[in-house]
């Protein structure tokens, strides 16, 4: 029964389970906090690492961005806020950003407990419930990832607004003054929440699931008027939701990740199939991985038999529906909440993911503790039934710190994520970007061939192999992946860059800068579009406008490495040298160890006769890049011509060493040797 009065004694006791709950909370996620845990590239450099927006903080024309934006196809204005606020205060350091994931979900699991105390009266099995919730291990990946902000920053949302809810209900049962201002309060909250994230579009179903059981208001001699009267309350809230699920609509298909290629038929099976598997994941939570990839087609077996499951736990949920209403609620609650989410309409690359339990398992864990609830009635069984949820949640929480570890950074978190999943090609790929950021290249190409082996389409893989291979020299072998990363990302700028890249270093300078052109007419300001569109007008013998565009990008972009290097590359080739040494010798200063900057100021040195200083930059080339054939044979000739034959031997037979076929290394030996 809702609105059950408090006794004065027991205020103590509630204050206490809140504590309890809350520095609970805290220890069991502390793992995540307590150092060595990265960002990782799955959705966070999109919502911190790389976003610029964000890292300019919490100011109020970032508040107008957010207010505005449909960035990574959503519209959640209050989440890009927090996540502003998290870089004002923390800015680059992941513990602070997982800090602020933890103390929301602790926070959750207090407001969890005081909403169930509130709707029904029953202490211990409120604080069980909040508990079981909050030290699941499918919350791990809420909590645990920096990106999942929306989840735990919503989830405060939608307790809240089912707290305040509550005690508007218990006014308007009672009487008492105030009801319109708890009203008020939870459709504020609800507002709240859908601008966290939009999954809270299905709470005021709930709301109407919660005036039949547990606060009974359909209860009375006019049922069928007290209903319409309920669902008119609710109507404030369905516009709320209504709004918000068209504006989620259609910035999440404005941004691509709305899927059509999967039938309806498809799309139904695998709901159905995710409904069981949502079950099993709850109550046997091992091999819990970041992304389950969607197979298009599950077997008819599986399908059917998840299909008899689903129908069988309706049907008892419905036969109970008198006795135990709290069964069918809490299934309603469960199938309700997860619709937004199931796949029906197919968001994203996943048949289920467990953050999309957040709110939705709770519906579970109502049908079934409130039953036990009201089956343990003797002392007995309610020690016995105190003990068995002491172990569950003993072990849910040692469960949950295991977890915890999978998400220490993207390898462990992809590594494993293979290791559990069948055919995971975005954990592939994802592993592959851990391994070539960390130097481990050959592994990381491996692994991004492994991805494409799975699914040759896939426009990262794709994205991602290329751009390794331009960097060892192979654009040529390049070009054919990234234009299939364009077909399946038409519209993102960086695979059209990184295409553009590719065909300029095989020679295809004029289409290079048709993809430059396509990117700047949509991003005038992209840095790497006008630094490399310059390098093409360069090659075309467009120096006065190479010129400019490079210098476009450097006021964009003052310290942009790149920009400096190429600038200097284009002076010298207008003959302004004192120039262009500034700007290789500011590319060095950004990046000591890059080679290319080195070989390039070595050259400039050469043609203006200053030889030692020329013979010193290709050293550092040479000490960056051992392998470089080209900066060897450099330096041999500038040895040459500064009388040190020896030396000049030395290298250029060790060019050539490196690259036999070298004919400028085999034209400056030949001429040292004649020399003599």
């Amino acid at each position: 029964m809702s609105g059950v009065a408090a006794r004065p004694e027991s205020a103590r006791l509630r204050w206490a389970v809140g504590a309890a709950l809350f520095f609970g909370t805290i220890l069991v996620f502390s793992r995540v906090i307590g150092g060595g845990y990265e960002f990782v590239n799955y959705d966070d450099p999109d919502y911190v690492i790389t976003n610029t927006q964000v890292h300019e903080g919490l100011t109020a024309a970032g508040i107008t961005w957010a207010m505005k934006s449909g960035a990574v196809s959503n519209w959640h204005p209050l989440t890009w806020m927090s996540h502003m606020l998290d870089w004002s205060l923390f800015g680059n350091n992941p513990r602070g950003h997982h800090a602020t994931n933890v103390l929301w979900h602790a926070l959750n699991a207090v407001l969890a407990f005081a909403a169930l105390r509130r709707l029904t009266g029953a202490l211990w099995a409120s604080a069980f419930c909040a508990a079981l919730f909050a030290w699941h291990p499918l919350r791990v990946e809420s909590v645990a990832w920096v990106a999942e902000r929306k989840d735990v920053l919503s989830g405060f949302f939608w307790f809240a607004t089912l707290w305040a809810y509550a005690v508007y209900a218990e006014r308007r049962r009672t009487g008492a003054a105030g009801g319109a201002r708890w009203y008020a309060l939870a459709l504020t909250t609800f507002a709240l929440g859908l601008m966290a994230k939009p999954i809270l579009v299905t709470l005021p179903c709930v709301l109407l699931l919660l005036d039949v059981w547990p606060l009974r208001r359909l209860a009375g001699a006019k049922p069928a008027a007290t209903l319409s009267r309920l669902i008119l309350e609710k109507v404030p809230f369905f516009v709320l939701a209504a709004t918000s699920s068209v504006v989620t609509f259609l910035v999440q298909r404005e941004g691509g990740s709305v899927s059509m290629a999967l039938s309806l038929g498809a799309r139904l099976a695998n709901a159905v199939f995710a409904v069981v598997r949502y079950l099993g994941s709850f109550f046997w939570p091992f091999d819990l991985a970041v992304l389950y990839p969607h197979p298009g087609e599950w077997p008819t077996r599986k399908v059917v038999a998840s299909l008899v499951i689903v129908a069988a736990l309706s049907a008892v949920a419905w036969w109970q529906r008198r006795r135990r209403p709290q069964l069918v609620i809490g299934w309603l609650w469960f199938l309700g909440t997860l619709v937004p989410v199931i796949g029906i309409v197919q968001v994203g690359l996943q048949s289920m993911a467990d953050r999309y339990t957040y709110v939705t398992m709770f519906g579970v864990q109502i049908a079934i503790l409130w039953t036990i609830h009201e089956a343990a009635v003797s002392p007995s069984a309610r020690r016995t039934w105190a003990i068995v949820g002491a172990m569950v949640l003993a072990g849910c929480a040692a469960r949950t710190w295991n977890q915890l570890g999978v998400w220490q950074n993207s390898y462990t978190l992809f590594d494993h994520a293979i290791a559990v999943t069948d055919r995971n090609y975005l954990a592939y790929n994802n592993r592959g970007i851990y391994l070539c950021d960390h130097g481990r290249v050959d592994e990381g190409i491996a692994d991004y061939r492994k991805s494409l082996a799975i699914r040759p389409d896939y426009p990262e893989a794709n994205n991602n192999l290329a751009r390794m291979l331009v960097q060892q020299g192979r654009a040529a072998e390049a070009v054919p992946m990234l234009r299939e990363a364009v077909k399946g990302k038409p519209d993102s700028l960086e695979v059209r860059n990184n295409l553009a890249n590719a065909l300029s270093d095989s020679g295809a300078v004029p289409e290079a800068m048709e993809q430059y052109a396509f990117i700047l007419a949509r991003q005038p300001r992209h840095v790497d579009a006008l630094t490399n569109s310059g390098v093409g007008l360069a090659m075309q013998g467009k120096l006065a406008e190479a010129r400019a565009r490079i210098e476009t990008a450097l006021q964009i972009s003052p310290d942009n490495l790149s920009a400096h290097s190429n600038l200097g590359n284009v002076l010298a080739m207008l003959g302004q040298r004192d120039e262009a040494i500034r700007h290789y010798r500011r590319a060095i200063e950004l990046s000591p160890g890059d080679s290319r900057a080195h070989h390039n100021l070595g050259n400039v040195l050469a043609e203006a006769g200053r030889l030692a200083e020329a013979a010193e930059s290709y050293a550092r080339a040479l000490a960056a890049a051992p392998t470089n054939a080209e900066s060897r044979a450099h330096l041999g000739f500038t040895y040459a011509r500064l009388g040190r034959r020896d030396d000049a031997l030395r290298e250029l037979r060790a060019a050539l060493a490196q690259q036999p076929d070298y004919p400028q290394a085999k034209a400056w030996l030949q001429a040292v040797l004649e020399a003599k």
